[in-house]
């Protein structure tokens, strides 16, 4: 996964420009903005920085965490280094921080992790932030026709796309695209006040964590 974000760290945003997901895309870059006002943000899988941009303004402070020193690079265009910090480092042993964080945030990370691991991520992401922070994950739905068809799946219910960057060369990706009751169950031991919001080509799950 880390090595075909690297690779693909040039051309990542084209995800952004596809014609028919552009009003959901102002819609939720309208709300993100309002979302982590005046708060401390940990950022996971923060790549280019595309999210970042939007609700970093508002925003306290923002640490942003990704293992791909290349995506990285270009947040460094879009948030200023005075507001946040950019990180490299791995979502599953998120590195300590001298920002003492009351929110965190991923956006299209949640597709990305394994079944099996969700659990183990979601202890961790939590332990990094204080008690009662408010977390968003923010991800794709799946739509016949706009996303890219499921190729496979394996034994714990994992799914896979696979993908061809403009170099030419095929990536099998982790993409896993649970529906609103099974993201509801998955965080339920971890987090109150849960409120799931769909658009057309998006979902975003925001709670705040137990005390």
């Amino acid at each position: 996964m880390q090595d075909y974000y690297a690779a693909r760290a040039n051309e990542y945003d084209g995800i952004y420009l596809k014609p028919e997901r552009q009003a959901d895309l102002r819609q939720i870059e309208s709300w993100l903005s309002t979302v982590f006002a005046r708060r401390s943000v940990l950022e996971v899988a923060c790549g280019t920085g595309y999210w970042t941009q939007f609700y970093a303004p508002a925003a306290e402070r923002v640490v942003a965490v990704d293992a791909a020193p290349e995506t990285l690079r270009i947040a460094e265009t879009r948030v200023p280094a005075a507001k946040a910090q950019l990180v490299v480092g791995d979502a599953y042993r998120l590195p300590s921080s001298t920002v003492r964080c009351d929110a965190g945030f991923a956006g299209f990370w949640w597709s990305h992790i394994p079944r099996s691991r969700i659990d183990e991520f979601l202890r961790g992401f939590h332990a990094a932030i204080e008690p009662g922070a408010k977390v968003v994950f923010l991800d794709n739905r799946f739509v016949p026709g706009s996303s890219t068809p499921i190729a496979e799946s394996d034994a714990e219910g994992n799914t896979y796309q696979v993908r061809t960057l403009a170099d030419g060369s095929t990536h099998r990706v982790l993409k896993n695209l649970p529906d609103r009751d099974a993201l509801m169950d998955m965080v339920a031991p971890h987090a109150a006040a849960i409120e799931y919001r769909e658009w057309q080509y998006f979902w975003a799950l925001e709670y705040t964590t137990r005390l």
